[in-house]
């Protein structure tokens, strides 16, 4: 809680009052989602995570208490809603989050969703059939949302369905800087998991000296199903990255992996923002041929002992660095230095 404002001599009350009430208070708490993250973001800010009551009532219903006051605080909410049996739950708990620290009189609420549930449902693709992403967007504003984190999303346009400001981050940086001080000893060439993730790419491939460019083509036959149909570039006898943001049920991934070994690659590796590892994603990894898939823990992912082949990378300074520049409106865009636009 905020100490009231001390008047020290020759200081008036009401300049004390004034100084007091334009005083920021930081202040940052975490959903159910992805607690790990919240914990590692606070610690870098080197403040304490708020304290929050959260409850699922027999019926389903979702409870949500701040155990402390939030009054006059720039409050950072971290939720990343995933897993097929608990996405919806997470994002109403961030509404109800959102809502009560609005209605507990928070200066400003900034929803943090480093991974944004509903991003490829970001356009009518047939008739009669939702934008889903927009909807969610419509739904954080009415919850009462001042401002929204996240990165890497699917698709730029999805900024735009927002009429509050979108901070946009990106992991990829940190993915390439992993692969750079690697010692491959053959030249590297990044993939781009389809024709749309072609700038993806070339972010990540500018990160690492002497890369090569190699793009690949899909199509989606069926939700969660894609086929690859036609590769570009060179990969023989070199080591090939796949580049994606996301990896959910693996198909495309291991698909991608196939037609990279049947073009001569020598290793294939893949890298991604989010990994969301939806059934039957793990086993396919297992079974594929890549040495080693490389994700961030956007999404809270928990590796089992056969899950070798994953490795999760932390986003969490990343994160602290921007919640730390709108904090004290310092730029986003200089911590990216320009890499994180989409278009």
């Amino acid at each position: 809680m905020t100490d009231a404002p001390r008047v020290h001599e020759g200081t008036s009350l009401d300049e004390a009052m004034l100084r007091w009430r334009n005083e920021k208070h930081l202040m940052v708490c975490a959903g159910r989602s992805n607690p790990e993250l919240g914990l590692r973001i606070a610690d870098v800010l080197g403040v304490r995570l708020g304290g929050v009551m959260l409850k699922t009532f027999a019926n389903g219903e979702i409870y949500a208490r701040y155990e402390e006051s939030v009054r006059g605080s720039d409050l950072f909410i971290i939720q990343s809603p995933y897993g097929a049996d608990s996405l919806n739950d997470h994002i109403v708990e961030l509404m109800l989050m959102v809502q009560a620290a609005k209605l507990a009189s928070a200066r400003r609420v900034t929803a943090v969703m480093p991974y944004f549930p509903y991003s490829r449902q970001d356009k009518k693709s047939t008739a009669r059939e939702p934008i889903s992403a927009r909807l969610l967007a419509t739904l954080l504003e009415a919850a009462g949302a001042d401002r929204v984190l996240s990165m890497d999303l699917h698709q730029g346009q999805i900024q735009g369905f927002f009429q509050i400001p979108v901070d946009h981050m990106t992991a990829v940086p940190m993915l390439a800087d992993y692969f750079a001080f690697r010692d491959f000893d053959a030249p590297v060439v990044a993939v781009s998991a389809d024709a749309g993730g072609v700038k993806l790419a070339k972010r990540f491939q500018a990160h690492i000296p002497d890369c090569g460019l190699a793009v690949l083509t899909k199509q989606r036959t069926a939700h969660n199903q894609a086929e690859v149909l036609h590769f570009i570039g060179d990969v023989e006898g070199k080591v090939a990255i796949i580049i994606d943001d996301m990896i959910d049920t693996g198909g495309s991934i291991v698909g991608a992996i196939e037609m990279l070994y049947e073009h001569g690659a020598r290793d294939v590796y893949a890298a991604a923002t989010h990994g969301i590892f939806s059934p039957p994603a793990r086993e396919r990894i297992r079974e594929s041929q890549v040495r080693e898939v490389v994700v961030t823990d956007t999404i809270r992912i928990e590796p089992g002992p056969r899950d070798d082949k994953i490795k999760v990378l932390s986003v969490a300074g990343t994160l602290a660095n921007v919640i730390r520049a709108v904090f004290t409106d310092d730029s986003v865009s200089d911590i990216f230095a320009g890499e994180h636009q989409l278009f």
